[in-house]
């Protein structure tokens, strides 16, 4: 056999994201993908080869798709929760685990004979201490115009993270209702006779929601005011004729980890039938209903156990160098290195488990 000549031999490095595992011939390929990719310790992690994927319908096709990693599968489909998607030691572990990530529905409030409600501790002024972060919120609407076509509220249940009715309350349209809209609310011309007027409706729940500080304090850093959770929370707001601070909300139906692999929204009972493990919207729209799905969903993300985003980089001037670093920097550092750097384009909810920044 003859000799290979050395200077015909070509030895291809390839260079390998830390994170999701994605190879490059140019190591200046690998940085491009690193500032597009925002990989993160808070995107989800598959259990068994830890890659990172986007969001948690790219893990499952990671792990169960057409084009699933074989071993990661197999193992999966052994020790994993198809719910939380976490890879326990044994069945047995598994099995303890599943049940308590897999939950019932709650109760329908339903429509018949429903007073106003609000929690009688919205009355004492020692509310506002209570230690509750997030409160729930889902709005029924029914339809105006000619056509039906219009929204407008007809119905607010507000939800602690109890899952205690806090504020719930059917609510007078501001012109006439032309479709009630019955199949999907369940709602009567009889519902709204003597119902709350909006402006009313959104005095309590600013009240509930700021938490006896100022709407500037609360734009400003927080202060002691809620989050507010829901899905698709920016038409709910709208009906509401309310605003509020975007980093106090907390929207399933845009939650990046939560959302389809296209970023386009899943519906709440598609997010409560796969994260939860039950079904919802089986008749009417039940407000109540509503809200704890989603109130659960919230807990379920933010109970998530990430390595603390300050411990994950070398220092804060650091997480600015894909920003403001030079090429020849980039390049010069290893795949560990990027993704140390690499910052997150969504706030993880698992920080709001984590003390506030004092003021």
């Amino acid at each position: 056999m003859e000799d290979l000549d050395p200077k015909t031999l070509i030895i291809t490095t390839r260079h390998k994201c830390a994170a999701c595992f994605q190879q490059f011939k140019k190591k200046e390929h690998l940085v491009a993908h690193m500032k597009k990719s925002h990989h993160s310790v808070h995107q989800p992690k598959c259990g068994v080869c830890q890659k990172h994927c986007k969001s948690f319908e790219s893990l499952r096709e990671h792990i169960s798709g057409p084009l699933a990693k074989a071993q990661c599968s197999s193992i999966f489909s052994q020790y994993g929760c198809q719910l939380c998607m976490k890879v326990f030691e044994s069945p047995i572990s598994l099995g303890e685990h599943k049940d308590q990530c897999i939950l019932t529905a709650p109760d329908c409030l339903g429509t018949i004979n429903i007073p106003y409600i609000e929690y009688e501790a919205l009355q004492d002024v020692n509310y506002i201490d209570k230690d509750l972060k997030a409160v729930a919120v889902d709005c029924q609407m029914v339809g105006c115009g000619s056509d039906g076509s219009l929204d407008q509220l007809a119905r607010v249940c507000l939800v602690d993270e109890e899952e205690n009715i806090i504020f719930h309350t059917y609510v007078e349209p501001q012109i006439s209702v032309t479709d009630h809209r019955y199949e999907l609310t369940g709602l009567t011309e009889e519902h709204l006779i003597d119902a709350m007027p909006l402006r009313k409706v959104q005095e309590k729940i600013s009240q509930i929601l700021y938490n006896g500080e100022s709407i500037g304090k609360a734009r400003l850093d927080g202060g002691k005011a809620k989050l507010l959770v829901g899905h698709n929370l920016e038409h709910d707001l709208d009906c509401l004729l309310m605003s509020y601070p975007d980093k106090l909300l907390r929207d399933t139906a845009t939650y990046r980890p939560l959302m389809k692999t296209n970023l386009v929204s899943h519906s709440l009972k598609y997010l409560t039938k796969t994260y939860l493990g039950y079904d919802i919207r089986l008749g009417t729209h039940d407000t109540f209903q509503d809200c704890v799905s989603v109130m659960r969903l919230y807990k379920r993300m933010r109970s998530q156990e990430h390595q603390d985003y300050k411990t994950a980089t070398s220092c804060t001037k650091q997480n600015l160098i894909f920003d403001n670093g030079t090429s020849k920097d980039l390049e010069n550092m290893s795949p560990d290195e990027l993704f140390q750097i690499s910052t997150p384009n969504y706030q993880c909810w698992c920080l709001d488990s984590r003390p506030r920044d004092p003021p």
